[in-house]
């Protein structure tokens, strides 16, 4: 394991939680390391110069020093403004990062998986916020080894069932269109339609099968949040 110190380097918050009396348990995500645990000293103390930059979705330089599964934080300077979301964007940022800190392990790199994070947390703000969360979790899911193979002669008309040995077939019984399919494979919205319902159901799935079966926390206060309004 490394002990080194790293300085300045670029990083993603995911989350922050308390840690003792006065310190943070923050999890962060960088190109280069991929998922790093980190205590922050005194970080819970009212003096503390680093308490407001340590909040999620916040891009970040951080420093640190690696002394076993959990690293020493040293530093922490801001590395540009935050995505501006709020209500239900807010919750897919969320999203996004219960995903990582679920499916990733520490100090293990993912750079697809980074680079695709960056892309969709830029995407939320727009008018195709729900198509990026499928986009990062195809990318997600591929960089982890377990990548949804699209053919490239998938037909728009006709419907498709998945299955782990044979991939896609068509099927009248099928749960997704050839065109939400085309969607996903070549990251390009297919218009207003069933198909993004189409398209969360199978990734929903699929993520799900990494979880064990379990469900993500973001996911279903969101669904109870739509059921309110």
């Amino acid at each position: 394991m490394d002990h080194g110190r790293v300085q300045l380097e670029p990083c993603w918050l995911l989350s922050a939680r308390p840690y003792s009396e006065t310190s943070l348990l923050v999890e962060a995500f960088s190109e280069r390391h991929g998922r790093i645990g980190l205590v922050a000293k005194g970080a819970r103390g009212g003096k503390s110069r680093h308490r407001a930059l340590l909040q999620p979705l916040r891009p970040l330089l951080l420093s640190w020093t690696q002394r076993g599964e959990l690293a020493a934080l040293t530093g922490v300077e801001a590395n540009g403004p935050p995505p501006e979301l709020a209500g239900e964007r807010l919750f897919y940022g969320w999203y996004l990062n219960e995903l990582l800190l679920r499916l990733l392990h520490r100090q293990d790199p993912h750079p697809e998986a980074y680079r695709a994070y960056g892309e969709a947390l830029a995407a939320l703000p727009g008018s195709e916020a729900e198509f990026a969360l499928r986009l990062f979790e195809k990318a997600l899911l591929a960089d982890i080894g377990y990548g949804l193979d699209i053919p490239e002669d998938i037909d728009p008309a006709l419907r498709y069932l998945y299955s782990e040995q044979e991939g896609f077939q068509p099927s009248a019984r099928g749960h997704c269109s050839g065109r939400a399919l085309i969607a996903l494979r070549d990251g390009e919205p297919a218009g207003e339609g069933e198909w993004r319902t189409e398209l969360r159901r199978l990734m929903r799935e699929r993520v799900r099968r990494q979880l064990g079966g379990h469900e993500l926390e973001t996911a279903k206060l969101l669904r109870q949040l739509r059921a309110r309004v």
